[in-house]
Order: structure tokens, then C-alpha cells, then sequence
């Protein structure tokens, strides 16, 4: 059993604490946020990750999972200290490192023992040098040894429990082997696949894993795209691409494009560490402006489908940037409502845990709905931004008789175009042709008539 200090309750830490704990570890998952740990040891949790409330309450009732905001404690008491803290997008697009530089400081003024730093953050190539040295710059005692370890975490936001259980991989950046080992030595119960690496190519693991991905989602909606202009249904091409064992399936859907904390911020500061090592990144730039306009082109959608914006009730199906979160950071929704309300679009969203999270960007300028039915009627038009459960088996006869006009815009292609034909909707969807229930053809795309500003949260 290690004990084990993680500094920071953002998604990382709490979910990472949690599972260390949950394997038999003690863990002390700090904040300076007085009022959050003062929530965290309510289980009340400012995070939603299905199954994550029950793990931590049976943590703390055994007494493995502590929450504090004694951070110097903490650090002293602790062998293995975690930082977790968030490294957000910088207005350069470069991730910003004030919390990582701040935890340094704080660990190297209280640091009294040899310990094991372990960086979880996702962080650019050399900050693991970077903070080992803020932590020999504060330390009292000079002569004192320990050793920084990167180890990026791999949790997607609403599976985290499965994949810490199943993890493919466990990536561990040291200059130390005897540091390796140990924090190996921790990951034994998940039983995963060890990579021993340098800091920097650890560091650089995370990074280039994020922006691979959100290239495989780009480059398939550019293939919609084209698909949508010539006839050819997006839903087929997948199908023959994924049974291809060098492709595979996975993060091959069509739709609005990716958001949330990760990939967005990942691809713009791997853009700018190509830059300053002076190497031009034109794929990852590709990848980036295509995701921008993905976006664009549901609200062309919506316009194809209404023509006017002035006056008319739109319903909002889904708000958090995926399924089974309550995370709207880069969020599809967080980009499109302020357009259609520039417009002059009255907005009625529905989401099943988000609803808190979006109120605190758009207040009273929507209105916020706990029925899905509800939240459709007397609508023009529906437009789906996250295939949850609840949205992806609504009931479309009741949809059908709940909107004013049955106009349904689907940024995440959840339902068949034969079934919305015979229901007769007017259904768009992300590469296959429209679906219009009066006429044969679909409507002449829009392009470039829509600009999207970011919203000031």
C-alpha cells in the first residue's frame, strides 16, 4: 500500500485518486478550493462519471479516500505526490502552466523526505525538467533527492471507471529506474501493458495520442462531407472502411466534430510546440480548422430547413460536449446557441445531466427543460448535439407530434434516414442526403454563411 497525495479534484485527479484508492492505497486527493473539498467530503461531486459517487463514498467509508485542503500536510505525510491540476489553453493556444508551477513551488517548500513526484497534468515536452527544477529551487534542505516521473492518464470522459479497470496501456517517463519501478509496482492490480520512456517522449505520448484521434474524427467528416455532395452515404463508407484491421472502426462517426477538455486544447498546444521547435504542423492545422467548420455546417442545416432565424423556437438536444458528462467545455452547444440567438432564435435546451453547467454560461438568455417532450414543443426545428441514451431512443411519433414543424437537424447521425423518411421528417444528418418530406431533393447546401464567435464564459 502507498500513501499517496493527489493535488488536484478536477477530472484527473478525482477519478485517479479514487481508483488508487479503490486498489488498496490511501489517498489524499488535496485542493485549495476550500468550498469544493467541503462538497467532496459530502459526496457531492462537481463532476458527473457514471458509477464515480458510489466508488468514492465506498472509499471514504473505508478509509483509503481523504479530501483536504491541507495541501503542506498533505506533501509531507505523503510517498508518492500526484499533480492533477488543469493546464487550460492559453489565448497563444500553448497550455498554460501556472497551476503546475504553482503546485512545484508548493511541494518544494515542503518537502522534508525523498519523494516521488509524479506528473498526471497533461503537460508540453520538458516540463517534467521544468518542475523538478521550481522543486530544487524551493526546497530548505538542498541535499535532499527526488525523483519526477510523467505519467499521463488515458481516461475518457464517461467511461474513466472502465478504462482505469481495463486500461490498454500505462506510460511511465522517468530518468530514474528504481522511481520506474515503483510507480509500476502501483499500477500491478490494473494489470496493463507497461511503456517505459524519457520524460519527453512520455510527455509527448499524450499529445500526439489526443491530436491521432481527433484526426481520425476530422478526416471522417471531411469524407461526410464529400459523401453528402455526391451521393454517397457516410454510414456505408464507415462500415467498409472499419472492417479494415489497419482502420478499425473506432472514432470513425460522422458528426459535429470533437470537443470537451481535451482534444481542443491538446491539438491547439501540440500546434504550438511544433511551432517553437520550428517545424510546421500543416496536417494538425487542417485537422483543427475542419473541426471549426464542422460546426458551421449544422447551423447551414438549420437554415436550409427554416430560412429565417427571427422569431423561431429551436429545441437543443443535448448540451455536454459527449454522453454521460456534465462537462460542456468546447462543447458543440457552447458555439452554436450564441449564433442562433444572434440570429434572433428563441432556444429551449434538454440534457439529461448538464443543464447546471450550461446555465452558468447562458443564465436566463434560454430556457432549461428536465422533459425531452417538453422541451420540443411547439418547435420549429430540433436540433441533436449529444447522442444520449434518452435522446437516441426517443420516441419519434411523439417528437413528430410535438413539433410545430417536423424539422430535425442531427449533428450525430442517431437515427436511419429510412426510418425518418417513412415518419416523414424533414431530417438532415452529417453525410447522407437529406430527407424531405414534401420534396424529392435536397436542398442546395449554404456554405460560409454562418461565423461562430466564442462564447465569454
Amino acid at each position: 500500500m502507498e500513501k499517496i497525495a493527489v493535488i488536484g479534484t478536477g477530472y484527473v485527479g478525482l477519478v485517479s485518486g479514487t481508483c488508487f484508492a479503490h486498489v488498496g492505497n490511501h489517498v489524499v486527493c488535496c485542493d485549495i478550493d476550500r468550498f469544493k473539498i467541503e462538497r467532496l467530503n459530502q459526496v457531492d461531486l462537481p463532476i458527473y462519471e457514471p458509477g464515480l459517487e458510489e466508488m468514492v463514498r465506498e472509499n471514504m467509508d473505508q478509509g483509503r479516500l481523504v479530501f483536504t485542503a491541507d495541501i503542506p500536510t498533505a506533501i509531507r505525510e505523503a510517498d508518492i505526490i500526484m499533480i492533477a491540476v488543469g493546464t487550460p489553453m492559453s489565448s497563444s493556444g500553448e497550455a498554460d502552466l501556472r497551476y503546475v508551477k504553482e503546485v512545484a513551488k508548493t511541494i518544494g517548500a515542503n518537502l522534508i523526505s525523498n519523494k516521488i513526484i509524479v506528473t498526471k497534468s497533461t503537460v508540453p515536452l520538458g516540463t517534467g525538467k521544468l518542475i523538478e527544477a521550481i522543486i530544487r529551487e524551493n526546497l530548505e534542505n538542498h541535499n535532499l533527492s527526488f525523483d519526477v516521473v510523467s505519467n499521463p492518464e488515458f481516461l475518457r470522459e464517461g467511461s474513466a471507471l472502465f478504462d482505469c479497470f481495463n486500461m490498454e496501456r500505462v506510460v511511465i517517463g522517468a530518468t530514474n529506474d528504481q522511481a520506474a519501478d515503483r510507480i509500476a509496482q502501483l499500477y500491478k492490480p490494473f494489470q496493463a501493458p507497461i511503456i517505459r520512456t524519457n520524460l519527453e517522449s512520455s510527455e509527448m505520448i499524450k499529445y500526439a495520442s489526443n491530436a491521432f484521434l481527433a484526426t481520425k474524427i476530422s478526416f471522417i467528416n471531411s469524407i461526410a462531407n464529400i459523401c453528402e455532395r455526391l451521393g454517397a452515404d457516410i454510414t456505408d463508407v464507415v462500415a467498409g472502411m472499419g472492417l479494415d484491421s489497419r482502420i478499425g472502426r473506432k472514432f470513425l462517426q460522422a458528426g459535429i466534430g470533437y470537443g470537451g477538455s481535451c482534444f481542443p486544447k491538446d491539438t491547439q498546444a501540440l500546434k504550438h510546440i511544433a511551432q517553437q521547435s520550428g517545424y510546421e504542423f500543416k496536417i494538425l492545422d487542417a485537422v483543427i480548422h475542419t473541426n471549426e467548420m464542422q460546426r458551421v455546417l449544422v447551423l447551414e442545416k438549420l437554415e436550409d430547413a427554416l430560412s429565417e432565424m427571427k422569431g423561431k423556437e429551436i429545441a437543443i438536444l443535448g448540451v455536454s460536449f459527449k454522453p454521460n458528462t456534465n462537462d460542456v467545455r468546447e462543447a458543440p452547444s457552447v458555439t452554436l446557441i450564441p449564433a442562433l440567438l444572434a440570429k434572433g432564435a428563441r432556444i429551449r435546451v434538454y440534457d439529461p445531466v448538464a443543464i447546471e453547467e450550461i446555465k452558468k454560461i447562458f443564465d436566463d438568455r434560454i430556457t432549461y427543460h428536465e422533459d425531452l417532450y417538453e422541451t420540443l414543443q411547439h418547435c420549429e426545428a430540433c436540433v441533436i448535439l449529444t447522442e444520449w441514451e434518452s435522446i437516441v431512443g426517443m420516441d419519434l411519433a411523439k417528437v413528430r407530434q410535438a413539433l410545430k414543424y417536423p424539422n430535425i437537424i442531427d449533428g450525430r447521425n442517431c437515427f436511419e434516414t429510412n426510418e425518418m423518411k417513412a415518419l416523414k421528417f424533414n431530417y438532415y444528418s452529417i453525410g447522407r442526403a437529406a430527407i424531405l418530406a414534401n420534396e424529392e431533393e435536397s436542398p442546395t447546401s449554404r456554405m460560409n454563411k454562418w461565423s461562430i464567435e466564442p462564447v465569454a464564459n
